[in-house]
């Protein structure tokens, strides 16, 4: 069992903690103005990117040692036509360089929160891929996530992590398209 802190209750903040939940985890959650103290082992950034980004500028020392989980889709929300982060880098990799003690993971950002409520893409399992350079990170997240209900995948290390950001770029923009629904996404199948 893992002590989980989720940075946002926003709907994708509302089912991560559900699907830890499910897999037997102590999760907390704190907001916008909530006082950072006692942070789990675990810390899920669920806000928006830039929010992401003021969170770490303002608590480094709290969150030294912490596994750290981004999930954002650094989308430019004004055009929704591109990413806000250079090509050759990553929301991930722009928190890593402000948390450089930290243990950052890349992840869920390629899961709605409808598909982490229901489990299901389709008639598949709802996986949550995972970019780090701390293959520890990722086998705790992976621990964490047993008995979830969701299937984890390690998508390598975090420079992995630009290649999820487009991923989850291109599949919040057909959703906006109403290409595929909110409800649906991409579905792995092992």
């Amino acid at each position: 069992m893992a002590a989980i802190t989720i940075f946002g209750k926003g709907n994708m903040g509302q089912a991560i903690g559900d699907v830890f939940k499910q897999g037997g985890n102590q999760v907390s959650y704190l907001g916008n103005g909530d006082p950072v103290k006692n942070l789990g082992d675990i810390v899920v950034l669920a806000v928006p990117y830039p929010a992401a980004i003021s969170i770490a500028k303002a608590n480094p020392t709290a969150l030294v040692g912490k596994i750290v989980i981004d999930i954002t889709n650094p989308l430019n929300f004004e055009t929704w036509d591109d990413l806000v982060v250079p090509a050759d880098s990553s929301a991930a990799e722009q928190l890593k360089q402000l948390l450089p003690d930290s243990k950052l993971i890349k992840g869920f950002n390629t899961t709605f929160a409808a598909t982490l409520k229901s489990r299901q893409v389709g008639d598949q399992q709802t996986t949550v891929m995972a970019a780090s350079d701390s293959n520890e990170a990722k086998a705790t997240l992976e621990a964490a996530l047993k008995d979830s209900g969701v299937a984890f995948i390690d998508a390598g290390a975090l420079k992995r992590a630009r290649e999820l950001e487009r991923f989850g770029f291109l599949q919040m923009t057909l959703a906006a398209k109403e290409k595929i629904g909110w409800t649906g996404g991409f579905a792995i199948e092992k």
